[in-house]
């Protein structure tokens, strides 16, 4: 089975961001066409259960939608952040902790953004930079380019700056610690709240070699990019049809198009994908087909 989902459009103080797949209460996804139109994708999920999911996934997250995927295009920088654990968010907020990752469609020349912590510093000297607005000056700065690859996980302070358009792919959650935001007021007018404190012991203050993440380009071929506990996810660039058993995955495919556009065909339903496009393909389905357009496709496909 194949569903297409209404996007989701978020006007940000910082850009917008098109949320494409979401079982996030306050902003979830409403199936676009088909038999089962209308229906949420939590909804969706409770009909199909393990056969839309995967048997796994539905043992552990029920109804839920485990993954939150979205457009993001930024023109302002976004604020300082971390996200908590997984433990500490259910311990905390009774929800769900946000790994993610970032795939960068497109970039302007000399467009950057922060991941990690360039030096070491205490949880002492986090506060203190903070509050006089020197925070930025310990982070590490990447210079980036399309087709790069940042994993943030939980713990890891991040930002994205001005001058990119970003897919991510995260755990279904909005559980952020804003750090720090360049004194500037929200959309409403009103300063945006802060939670200095409570990041305080969210933050991984280990200072790392790398933080982009490394892959080989191969055109026509399923190149693995980001694995952890919450997803997995792998990209494809094509310019010719391409076929992937997915019989033995017992998971949902999600695919958001990044580049191009083609057709999807799976257990004799087709359906196409173009530029901010996502498709949702279900754990039953045997195999999945794509075919690129004139311009090539290139997708990425999340899964657990």
């Amino acid at each position: 089975m194949i569903f297409r989902l209404n996007p989701i459009l978020r006007l940000m103080v910082w850009g917008s961001e098109l949320w494409v797949l979401s079982g996030y209460p306050e902003r979830i996804s409403i199936v676009a066409d088909g038999p089962d139109k209308g229906l949420t994708i939590n909804e969706l999920v409770a009909k199909y259960k393990g056969a839309l999911v995967g048997q796994k996934t539905y043992g552990t997250y029920g109804d839920e939608f485990p993954l939150l995927v979205k457009f993001l295009d930024v023109h302002e920088p976004l604020s300082i952040q971390v996200h908590p654990s997984e433990e500490l968010a259910q311990q905390r907020h009774g929800q769900h902790g946000k790994n993610e990752m970032w795939y960068v469609i497109r970039a302007e020349e000399g467009a950057e953004l922060m991941a990690g912590l360039s030096e070491s510093i205490t949880p002492d000297d986090y506060v203190r930079k903070v509050e006089d607005g020197t925070i930025t000056d310990v982070l590490a700065h990447h210079k980036i380019a399309e087709g790069d690859v940042f994993f943030i996980p939980t713990g890891r302070i991040h930002a994205l700056l001005p001058g990119s358009y970003i897919a991510e792919i995260q755990q279904t959650s909005d559980m952020t610690y804003r750090l720090y935001d360049y004194n500037r007021p929200g959309l409403d007018g009103k300063p945006r709240q802060l939670h200095t404190e409570l990041a305080k012991d969210a933050i991984d203050y280990h200072v790392y070699p790398d933080y982009r993440t490394r892959y080989e380009h191969v055109k026509d071929a399923e190149i693995p990019l980001v694995s952890c506990p919450y997803f997995t996810t792998t990209l494809l660039d094509l310019d010719r049809p391409f076929k992937i058993d997915i019989s033995g995955r017992d998971s949902f495919q999600m695919l958001m198009c990044v580049g191009g556009g083609g057709t999807v065909r799976s257990d004799g339903q087709e359906a196409e994908i173009g530029a901010d496009g996502c498709l949702l393909v279900s754990a039953s389905s045997r195999e999945m087909e794509f075919i690129p357009g004139p311009e090539g496709l290139k997708l990425l496909i999340g899964q657990l």
